[in-house]
């Protein structure tokens, strides 16, 4: 009879929870990454993969420093194996490790997470399953935080999902997990798993988000591992198109219509009719002038020019007549 009342007193705090949509805070801040951000996985020993899997962002192992597999495996971002680089994101990843532990208030869940609808908040779970589908609401707000506490392991049915509607990020979603992370076959998970130990992601399970595990490995198969997307809270486009639209049409229209109409018409006209007119009635009249002012000097050589010519023809004319005359007497 104990059990039967323990399950029953589990069933009527679910139903409370989503139907009224108590006992979850609605108002948690995201959990900060740090540089583990940057990372599809991290492990603290090895990254192991079967066959193409894809991560859209880097690769990491610390203190380890081996990731067999890659290729086939393809890494969109970098590969960090025992570096500064992959230490740094794991002393990251501790920090927000511990801080999505210790996030209260928070609301306890029976261990199957399938088929039921979540509002925003912290949840806690002595060991998750999932089977089917889970659904996260988060009621208009693209900002809303969910976060798991899991004390022991979180694993999931083949073919399994996690949806969500109205206007949820993935990138707003984290599993913390006290021991170890099971996706099974086909399961298409979203949000980010920050495992104690390790997370083995099974042949063709999809997840967008990261697979960040502290102590032990991340092992792959197939396996399509795509950064969350997060989408900007509602009150990001209310403010950039009210600062845009109210400084840029004030300072162009009053600056340009003033300065372009009022030099134009001034200059234009004034210099124009001024220098044309003036210069061309002033420089014809000199230069028909010209041909007197420099002739009237040697006027007086024209008659004496003319006398000499005259002189000239008429001795020339006698002579011809006297030449003519001798030949026609001999």
């Amino acid at each position: 009879m104990s059990a039967l009342a323990a399950v029953a007193a589990s069933g009527t705090a679910v139903a409370v929870l989503i139907f009224s949509g108590t006992g979850a805070s609605a108002a948690e801040a995201p959990v900060d990454l740090g540089t583990a951000a940057n990372f599809s996985v991290l492990a603290g020993t090895t990254v192991t993969n079967t066959g193409p899997t894809f991560l859209a962002q880097s690769l990491g192992v610390s203190p380890g420093n081996t990731a067999p597999g890659f290729p086939p495996g393809i890494v969109g971002g970098e590969i960090h194996l025992g570096d500064a680089v992959a230490l740094q994101a794991k002393n990251d990843l501790t920090t927000a490790y511990n801080d999505a532990a210790g996030r209260t208030p928070f609301t306890n869940l029976p261990a199957e997470l399938g088929g039921t609808t979540l509002l925003p908040g912290v949840y806690r779970i002595g060991a998750a399953q999932l089977t089917g589908t889970l659904t996260l609401d988060s009621q208009g707000d693209p900002a809303a935080v969910f976060i798991f506490q899991i004390a022991s392991t979180l694993i999931t049915a083949p073919n399994s999902s996690v949806v969500f509607i109205n206007g949820s990020s993935p990138c707003n979603v984290y599993w913390q997990v006290g021991s170890s992370a099971t996706l099974d076959t086909g399961t298409r998970f979203m949000g980010n798993i920050l495992a104690q130990t390790s997370i083995t992601m099974n042949t063709g399970a999809t997840l967008q988000g990261r697979a960040l595990a502290q102590t032990g490995a991340v092992t792959l198969d197939t396996n399509t591992i795509n950064a969350p997307v997060c989408l900007q809270p509602t009150g990001t486009p209310t403010q950039t198109p009210t600062g845009t639209p109210t400084g840029t049409p004030t300072s162009t229209p009053t600056g340009t219509p003033t300065g372009t109409p009022t030099g134009q018409p001034t200059g234009t006209p004034t210099g124009q009719p001024t220098v044309t007119p003036t210069g061309q009635p002033t420089a014809r009249p000199t230069r028909s002038e010209l041909p007197v002012t420099g002739s009237s000097g040697d006027a007086a050589l024209l008659p004496v020019l003319t006398g000499i010519g005259s002189v000239a023809v008429a001795t020339g004319a006698a002579l011809l007549v006297l030449y003519r005359r001798r030949r026609s007497e001999s």
